[in-house]
């Protein structure tokens, strides 16, 4: 059977909102999948596919001949069929999505093929899988709501933060109310990525002062991002924690926010630093190198993200989980409880880790062990194909997934209006009111 339609008439598990997909299934026991960009991100989704019997990957897309043999030679050393290539130009993408034996597709392209990518993903009856970001505009997210409201066919933004470790120990620990009622959650993205933004353009990762098309990796194109925008252009490694602790489109929801930042200095100093008289030292670098962003929520919560990757420091994401009765602070790596930790003083987190072990955690960290980014890209790439094998709602669906990426160009608006506050939109159209948070609830994986 090529084409099946499913009518679900309650409410979907993993979304709280009844869907209606029509869906383009293989008549196959294995989830068979489609990836569209195959650079370093996408082959971390095709290393674990391969590592699965009940995964097969059928086609791959890119327009680039180093990253195409790089995945050939993945597909060689795990002793797997290699998979039918589209090449060529950026419209190759269209004979992929054509194909009648695949269920989802992974979007692992440059940011601003993101929508038209997932866009044609889902008129192609096929499970959207996409990196982050959603979209380039305010308008992009619209664009790609109005499309999964036309074909109910699921998109999942692929954050993988949600499933870390003690992140979903934490979550845990807020359904118990350890935490009392809360009050504040904080997140981000802080990690030193000068060397990705720049490289030698010669060798991977290779330590240089150049970007652009000449270079490797996603310095070809994500630094011009950095050169072009003023925004938290990586809010979701942050929100997507928070938006769980804080039952955002499940019960709550952001209302509005305002964004401030800091002077742009990092960028400069850095290509100085590595090639001194180098003409990129002399950009000028529209992204400051903190961005803060403030939100305030429907049940009374603030939100705080920051967006810190150009200048020298250690990676944390500074989650911060604070309600009645205690907080946990990643930068301080404890948990504090009142009435039961020591007067003023932190408890090690990994106390509190291992005691409320997330139930996914416990049952999965075996298969997890070896897996990208400490285990949590297995979880994530595991919830996005169980999501199709099961015929279900993705369990970050397409409202948390435009939620969360939204940020990026209502910060914008924010610090281009001089850091005045910005209206948050409800793609939800005021579902999230009585919809249910059961985000990593199901014991399959989801």
């Amino acid at each position: 059977m090529d084409r099946r339609d499913f009518i679900t008439n309650t409410a979907v598990v993993a979304a709280g909102l009844a869907f209606i997909p029509g869906l383009a299934f293989a008549d196959n026991e294995k989830v068979r999948l489609g990836y569209i960009g195959v650079g370093q991100r996408g082959r971390n989704h095709i290393a674990s596919g391969l590592l699965r019997n009940d995964i097969e990957i059928v086609a791959i897309c890119d327009i680039q001949e180093s990253s195409l043999q790089f995945t050939r030679e993945l597909f060689q050393k795990a002793g797997k069929k290699l998979p039918v290539e589209y090449t060529g130009s950026l419209d190759s993408y269209k004979g992929l999505l054509d194909r009648k034996d695949i269920d989802g597709v992974i979007i692992a392209t440059p940011w601003n093929f993101h929508k038209e990518h997932a866009i044609g993903a889902m008129r192609a009856g096929k499970y959207a899988g996409c990196e982050v970001v959603a979209g380039i505009t305010l308008q992009d997210h619209w664009d790609i709501l109005k499309v999964y409201e036309e074909t109910r066919v699921p998109y999942m933004t692929l954050e993988n933060v949600c499933y870390r470790r003690d992140v979903m120990a934490m979550l845990n620990m807020v359904r118990q109310n350890i935490f009392g009622e809360l009050l504040h959650a904080e997140g981000g993205y802080q990690h030193d990525l000068r060397g990705v933004l720049f490289n030698d353009g010669k060798t991977p990762n290779g330590i240089g002062a150049e970007f652009g098309p000449q270079t490797v990796g996603e310095a070809q194109w994500r630094t011009q991002f950095n050169i072009d925008r003023n925004a938290d252009i990586y809010p979701t490694h942050g929100a997507g924690p928070v938006m769980n602790f804080l039952n955002i489109n499940k019960g709550n929801r952001f209302t509005n926010l305002v964004s401030f930042s800091s002077k742009a200095r990092g960028l400069s100093a850095y290509v100085t630093k590595i090639d001194p008289g180098n003409k990129n030292a002399n950009i000028h670098y529209k992204n400051g190198d903190l961005i803060t962003t403030m939100l305030n929520c429907a049940n009374g919560e603030t939100v705080t993200l920051t967006h810190d990757t150009h200048l020298p420091r250690p990676y944390d994401l500074a989650f911060r989980v604070q309600g009645t009765k205690g907080l946990w602070m990643e930068v301080a790596k404890g948990v504090y409880i009142e009435d039961v930790s020591i007067r003023e003083r932190w408890d090690d987190q990994q106390v509190w880790i291992e005691k409320y072990e997330h139930p996914l955690w416990k049952r999965y960290a075996n298969d997890a062990s070896g897996a990208g980014h400490d285990g949590i890209d297995w979880f994530v790439f595991n919830a996005f194909t169980e999501a199709i094998r099961q015929k279900k709602q993705t369990p970050i669906d397409i409202y948390d997934s435009l939620t969360m990426s939204v940020i990026t160009p209502l910060s914008e608006k924010s610090l281009v209006e001089g850091n005045t506050p910005q209206a948050f939109p409800d793609f939800t159209k005021g579902k999230w009111q009585s919809a249910k948070n059961t985000f990593a609830l199901d014991d399959s994986g989801l």
